[in-house]
């Protein structure tokens, strides 16, 4: 069995481990000069491997145009306590933070990438650096797989071949989505690749921008739609980041005209918040914004949130003014670029793939990680998603082969 993995991030090195350690043949092929290059960027902050949610509330974080229960059933075969003996068996301990979310001790990619390459090496995977996919044809069972190296072509025979070429995030790192004119000349349909866990423009007054531009605004609740997440933002130059904001992209794509509705003091209803500003009726409303500023605890970026976007009715009483700080309109005008998002949503629609995530027109090749289509929010998620998917069709490629 001789097996080709394009792509030297999680799901293609997942992939290559798999199909090794099962006596294939392993070539992997990465566009860049070293693997893990998107992977070691995402651990500069602390590695996020996973997330310690039980299989039921960890699945339904996936979303996309998967068939129902996909999720669950990938899970069952690599899930979160899978992945974390994984690194066990690296020498790379992990710990679950207050959050729920999964880290190594060592709180880095580097030294846990550099462990599992060296041992994918030992196994006998061949590595192949500055090899750029061109093109892909079948020759009777087997792939023909041509590369631009170094400017020229070179061409290699694969019994099957494994895609893990990533979506379009962070281009630099290799992940640049060139991949979908390819597959779409193949006939494959692919879902548009749009930026997913990224930031949102919103025209800011200059006001807010002079007091709270790189400040968070913590322990609030972000609504779109019938969707809301609790969380925290930052407030940038050109709009907003932020765990809450991330999750509710797909929402917000969805919307003609995208709007979030911000809650300062989610843990409180209208009424009580009011009940805070008992005032003497001296109709003062700069006193009624102090008052609530002082009262409700908030921090400078929530304070000048509250005070730049109210309009005057809200200054008409304390049940007014709270009402406001529950709902604060937040008009967005789009996302950020795709080259600044985490991840990015579309890929290969679900439609044209097995369950083993082959290409159901294109025997023998099958995809992984974020070329497919799905998305997730930050917190462990994407990457267990692109180990689970690596794994999938691994052994989906080695299923094949053995029946052909």
């Amino acid at each position: 069995m001789n097996i080709a993995i394009l792509g030297g991030g999680p799901a293609g090195l997942r992939a290559a481990e798999i199909a090794v350690s099962a006596g294939a043949n392993v070539t992997l092929y990465e566009a860049k000069a070293s693997v893990g290059r998107k992977f070691l960027i995402a651990g500069k902050g602390g590695l996020n491997l996973t997330h310690s949610e039980p299989l039921e509330r960890f699945a339904s974080r996936y979303s996309g145009g998967s068939p129902r229960g996909f999720w669950a059933s990938l899970l069952t075969e690599f899930d979160n306590n899978a992945l974390c003996e994984w690194a066990s068996e690296l020498g790379v301990e992990t710990f679950i933070g207050t959050s729920g979310r999964i880290f190594p001790k060592e709180s880095k990619a580097a030294p846990l990438l550099r462990r599992w390459v060296e041992r994918l090496r030992a196994l006998g995977v061949q590595f192949l650096m500055h090899h750029r996919l061109e093109e892909i044809t079948q020759a009777e069972v087997r792939l023909l797989l041509k590369f631009s190296v170094e400017d020229r072509p070179k061409i290699y025979s694969h019994d099957a071949a494994i895609l893990a070429l990533g979506g379009a995030s962070w281009p630099n790192t290799g992940s640049d989505g060139k991949w979908t004119s390819l597959l779409n000349d193949l006939g494959v349909a692919i879902s548009p690749l749009l930026p997913a866990n990224c930031g949102w423009e919103v025209n800011w007054p200059q006001d807010i921008l002079k007091e709270a531009e790189g400040l968070p605004v913590k322990n609030i609740a972000l609504s779109a739609g019938s969707h809301t997440i609790l969380g925290e933002l930052l407030i940038t130059r050109y709009g907003l980041e932020g765990g809450a904001l991330y999750q509710l992209g797909r929402t917000l794509r969805s919307m003609e005209f995208p709007e979030c509705k911000l809650d300062l003091k989610p843990t409180f209803s209208a009424e009580q918040l009011a009940d805070k500003l008992f005032l003497q009726m001296t109709g003062d409303p700069i006193l009624l914004l102090r008052r609530a500023i002082l009262k409700w605890r908030l921090g400078m970026a929530a304070s000048s949130l509250l005070k730049h976007l109210l309009p005057p009715a809200a200054l008409e009483s304390p049940l007014a003014l709270a009402r406001f700080a529950k709902a604060i309109p937040i008009p967005v005008l789009g996302p950020r670029s795709i080259e600044e998002a985490i991840s990015t949503s579309g890929g290969v629609s679900f439609s044209e793939l097995d369950q083993n995530l082959m290409i159901k027109r294109l025997p023998g090749l099958f995809v992984a990680g974020e070329m497919i289509d799905w998305e997730a929010p930050t917190g462990g998620y994407l990457i267990q998603g692109c180990f689970a998917t690596g794994t999938r069709a691994a052994n989906g490629a080695l299923d094949y082969l053995r029946n052909h």
